[in-house]
């Protein structure tokens, strides 16, 4: 059987309702901050269900010994905030994660061809090949600044059955381009929204996250 993507839109009503907040055009610039941290927090959760690893040890409690199940520090979790709207959904994707490794990429798009480079690239030049990943990009539209990172982390060595994107809102031409080079991947998003503008901007969609999380 051939590898296709997986895209998990987790029906839970925290991640509904905070989705909800970052749509709303009224919502203020700290309250948007705040509903992207809980999407962080949210998405990640369901991202790293089943996929965190463990090793079994036993405890001492107050009373006895018990089985007990951790996770291994053994194995390296990075995750790779896409700058800047990325760094919106990184306080709370942390607070599930704290002892991960951040690993900061800075894309921007060029709004006449729709293209990502890079300004800022703090990827090690070769990653431990167990290192399991957690991607933040807030929007998959046009699909280029993910696809652009997903090349740099497979060029040093992830496999991308080791990594998990999470967004909050997708769109099917990233998808598609996601799926076409990058089969098995698994993508955690809150909405997946059918439609790009001429911008390449999706609709309905929530309009520029770093734009409305840091105020600019």
């Amino acid at each position: 059987m051939s590898l296709q993507l997986r895209v998990y839109v987790p029906d839970h009503p925290l991640i509904k309702h905070w989705l909800s907040v970052a749509r709303d055009v009224n919502t203020p610039s700290v309250l948007f901050k705040s509903a992207m941290t809980e999407l962080g927090r949210w998405l990640t959760y369901e991202a790293s269900r089943y996929w965190l690893p463990t090793g079994e040890t036993s405890v001492q409690t107050p009373l006895d010994t018990s089985a007990a199940t951790m996770i291994d520090p053994e194995v390296p979790i990075a995750v790779v905030p896409i700058l800047r709207a990325g760094l919106a959904l990184l306080d709370g994707a942390q607070t599930l994660l704290p002892l991960a490794s951040i690993y900061h990429l800075g894309l921007v798009r060029d709004e006449q061809t729709l293209e990502a480079s890079c300004y800022l690239n703090k990827l090690p030049e070769q990653f431990d090949p167990q290192t399991r990943v957690v991607i933040l990009e807030p929007m998959l539209a046009t699909g280029g600044s993910i696809m652009f990172a997903m090349e740099e982390l497979t060029r040093r060595g992830i496999d991308p059955a080791s990594v998990r994107i999470v967004s909050v809102v997708a769109a099917p031409p990233a998808l598609q381009k996601l799926n076409e080079k990058f089969p098995g991947l698994n993508v955690y998003t809150a909405i997946i929204d059918e439609q790009l503008d001429s911008q390449g901007l999706i609709v309905p969609g929530l309009g520029d996250a770093g734009d409305r999380a840091f105020g600019t």
